[in-house]
């Protein structure tokens, strides 16, 4: 990192720490808010909700991110980037907001911290369970406790949770394709979910509560922490460019995954994400 003080930034441990605080103070705020009438704005469309909570959360994120590691820069879903410090922080302050908005208790706050290119700490805050899932460079904690990942169960015995397919999906794939994909999978596995978030969904892989999760449509800001909580708790994460990013792009940035528990086989799951990896690529390459 040309330029960079490499001492001047703190240790892996510390930022978990940092990372773990901040979730905590700003998630704890949520539940007095939760199920309280509110006004819910679009952005996208009318499938990508925003609520005031989201953005007043992100900018009390923010503030305890400078206060705690001054310097940062900090890529946040509401608020987009600020700063060029040598630790990128990367915010969802609701990872799920279409759940928060609706009621269902099924949505969290992912802060991860980016060094170097390469994910370092983070957690993910589940404000009405009151569970925190975090990692650092040396292994991943549940509320304290260290995670092992589980391995995962044979496919037809096997929980997996995916948004797949989303309207978007049939837009980008065709209807048809994306639903006989979605098909396979009910076929595929035991039980199959849609919780709504996807940094959730992947710390709930890490803890063993579900053996699979995929998605085809997030952001740096919704999957950064989440990929090291799973990873370092032993599963396993298969990012997919689906044509929009450049083959060996990081896996933070990459806009699809797969991801599961230690020594499991998913052959029809890694076999439609394929098929829609391709799909997304030829899609990429279509003149307009």
């Amino acid at each position: 990192m040309t330029g960079t003080n490499k001492s001047a930034i703190p240790a892996a441990a510390r930022l978990r720490e940092v990372a773990e605080t901040v979730a905590r103070a700003a998630g704890d705020l949520l539940p007095g808010v939760f199920r309280a009438e509110m006004h819910v704005d679009y952005k996208a469309d009318l499938h990508d909700p925003v609520t005031v909570h989201d953005q007043r959360t992100e900018t009390l994120i923010r503030e305890h991110l400078l206060t705690e590691v001054p310097g940062s820069a900090i890529i946040g879903e509401e608020g987009g980037e600020i700063g060029e410090g040598p630790v990128k922080w990367f915010v969802d302050p609701i990872d799920g907001t279409s759940n928060f908005a609706a009621g269902l208790a099924f949505w969290c706050v992912s802060i991860g911290a980016v060094v170097d290119g390469r994910i370092t700490a983070g957690a993910v805050y589940d404000p009405m369970a009151k569970t925190m899932f975090s990692a650092d460079t040396s292994g991943a904690w549940l509320n304290g406790a260290p995670l092992h990942c589980p391995a995962g169960r044979e496919e037809a015995r096997a929980t997996l949770i995916t948004g797949y397919p989303v309207q978007r999906d049939f837009r980008l794939e065709g209807r048809d394709s994306a639903l006989a994909g979605l098909g396979d999978l009910v076929s595929a596995f035991s039980t199959l979910r849609r919780p709504g978030s996807a940094a959730l969904s992947l710390c709930h892989v890490a803890a063993g509560w579900a053996d699979a999760a995929a998605g085809f449509g997030v952001n740096a800001w919704d999957v950064t922490a989440a990929i090291l909580i799973l990873e370092r708790a032993g599963g396993s994460y298969h990012p997919l460019t689906l044509g929009k990013q450049p083959d060996g792009t990081p896996a933070h940035h990459c806009p699809g995954y797969v991801a599961q528990g230690p020594g499991a086989r998913y052959p029809t799951l890694h076999r439609i994400a394929e098929a829609v990896d391709a799909r997304r690529r030829a899609g990429a390459m279509a003149p307009a």
